[in-house]
């Protein structure tokens, strides 16, 4: 069963402002996919649509093998909103029994996982300490607690590294997979695109309100993939032949098939040209996500979109 199956879901807001056009993508259990694309692509437009916070136009699909919308799917998901805020006179630990409390955690199962929670999530000590004294990175932290207080199977988190410093990121990342590993599904939305290449399993790129491209990040830069190798010497005239590139001193071979530069390496060598480095090379996800605004923008300029 997916955790989110989304079939032509459209948004248009008053003065026929289409935020969504036709949004289809599926999310599987126990994965972690990545929602990205520029500003004002619908990103958190279709986040809150699953979240009911608003209503689609049109749509159909089921979330946690329900229908959009249905309370019984609603009580399983934990969400983190983007810009969220907090009642600035409770404790953290008053923020996680009142939001657990709104979806039905019974009071002893509250106590038990909110202590759990904040130190899991390094809020240890800060249970009692109101939240307005809390930093930007801190409260993003307990945002991420409260979403998990009701022990969600699927885990929407809307730009949830924002404010977050390089170490309570990757701490963050770990956490994520630990909940995977767990069969959490996590659905994330976030423009740190180096983030979400480290954790998603697969990605879906949004840009006009359309998801463009979706898979993993593997499949998306499959055609991208090539070999690169450097040497110290001038490249002999034969290398023009069998290598697809030959830039200075360095030489490309399309593909990840490393058996098809062996003997390449190997005459190389018998020549007396030492390797320098020798990597394979894909486009990153920053790459493939240019790419995908660019054709959006510029549909004339390219072939097909793969």
């Amino acid at each position: 069963m997916s955790a989110i199956d989304l079939v032509d879901i459209h948004k248009t807001y008053k003065g026929k402002v289409k935020a969504l056009r036709g949004v289809s993508l599926d999310v599987n259990e126990g994965e972690i996919y990545g929602l990205l694309g520029p500003n004002g692509a619908g990103k958190s437009t279709l986040v809150k649509i699953i979240m009911t916070v608003i209503h689609a136009t049109r749509a159909s699909g089921t979330v946690l093998g329900l229908p959009i919308g249905d309370v019984r799917g609603l009580k399983q998901i934990g969400y983190l909103p983007e810009h969220h805020r907090f009642p600035e006179y409770l404790t953290g630990t008053q923020v996680l029994h009142f939001y657990s409390a709104l979806c039905g955690v019974e009071r002893s199962t509250r106590k038990k996982r909110a202590a759990s929670l904040l130190d899991r999530l390094g809020l240890q000590g800060w249970g009692r300490k109101r939240i307005n004294t809390y930093s930007k990175g801190m409260l993003q932290r307990l945002g991420i607690a409260q979403a998990l207080m009701n022990n969600p199977k699927l885990l929407i988190l809307d730009e949830p590294t924002d404010g977050v410093d390089p170490v309570g990121r990757r701490e963050i990342r770990d956490l994520l997979s630990e909940l995977k590993a767990e069969g959490h599904a996590i659905f994330l939305n976030s423009h740190l695109l180096s983030e979400l290449e480290m954790v998603c399993d697969r990605v879906a790129i949004m840009v006009k309100g359309k998801v463009t491209m979706q898979g993993t990040i593997d499949s998306l830069t499959n055609e991208s993939k090539r070999i690169e190798i450097e040497i110290d010497c001038t490249p002999p005239e034969w290398t023009h032949s069998v290598f697809d590139k030959v830039d200075g001193q360095t030489m490309t071979k399309l593909g990840d098939n490393t058996s098809t530069v062996q003997p390449m390496i190997d005459r190389l060598r018998s020549e007396q040209c030492a390797i320098r480095s020798i990597k394979p090379v894909r486009e990153s996800l920053e790459d493939l996500f240019m790419r995908a605004v660019d054709y959006i923008d510029n549909p004339g300029s390219h072939g097909e979109n793969k």
